[in-house]
């Protein structure tokens, strides 16, 4: 046989790397937590700024960078090269999302385990990548969370066909712009119905905004919170 003719085939080796998070310790513990995930090309501290808005004072929360680092341009000629991080790429996706998974598993499993945070009220915010991922997380592991916040972002691409996902008590609060331009209204007009043939309480709401967090957004998420932490 030609070699050249050979089928190419991945070959698979397992190396271990460092993930990284910020951790603001609640005034008492154990405490609710928001872990909060950023979207593409951002990292963990432009993250825990936005969640520092968001959380009730009370609250723990973790900022979890994204394991996939690139190089970004400088912000002026001539100036520094800038790194971002993201969550997923379209090669062996499937990758990424169990990465993902353990990553979050982990977190939890050692914040909890010092006792920072209850077990029992734990939250999960992403912004536009990490949104459908922590969707796919939230739903492969129903009981872990007490609610979940996707901001300018999606749902799973196989929401409606697979059978990993199943439905749970989780609370569920989807905030999107009207002038998005990666999610525009007529994509996540059916967000809320979809996301509630697994969650029986979902909120849904459109800002004036484009593919960004506003005032108004960080507001509505404190008071979800706080709603959601101490509810029955």
């Amino acid at each position: 046989m030609n070699r050249i003719d050979e089928p190419n085939t991945d070959r698979l080796l397992q190396a271990r790397i460092n993930l990284y998070y910020d951790l603001q310790p609640p005034p008492k513990s154990p405490a609710p937590l928001l872990i909060g995930l950023h979207g593409y090309g951002a990292h963990k501290r432009q993250m825990m700024r936005e969640a520092q808005l968001m959380a009730p004072e009370e609250f723990a929360i973790a900022s979890l960078q994204g394991f996939h680092q690139h190089i970004k341009e400088p912000k002026e000629k001539g100036g520094p090269l800038r790194f971002g991080f993201g969550w997923l790429t379209n090669f062996r996706s499937e990758d990424s999302v169990a990465v993902h998974h353990r990553a979050l598993l982990d977190l939890i499993s050692t914040l909890t385990g010092e006792g920072v945070a209850d077990p029992s009220r734990i939250f999960l915010l992403g912004f536009s990548q990490s949104c459908a991922l922590n969707y796919r997380f939230a739903f492969t592991h129903p009981n872990l969370l007490r609610g979940i916040v996707g901001i300018c972002g999606g749902v799973p691409s196989d929401w409606d066909s697979s059978e990993v996902y199943q439905p749970t008590e989780a609370a569920v609060f989807h905030l999107a712009g009207m002038r998005d331009e990666f999610y525009p209204p007529t994509r996540v007009t059916d967000f809320a119905e979809r996301l509630g043939t697994r969650a029986q309480n979902v909120a849904f709401k459109s800002y004036d905004a484009a593919h960004e967090i506003v005032p108004d957004m960080r507001q509505d998420v404190k008071r979800w919170l706080r709603d959601n932490a101490y509810s029955l």
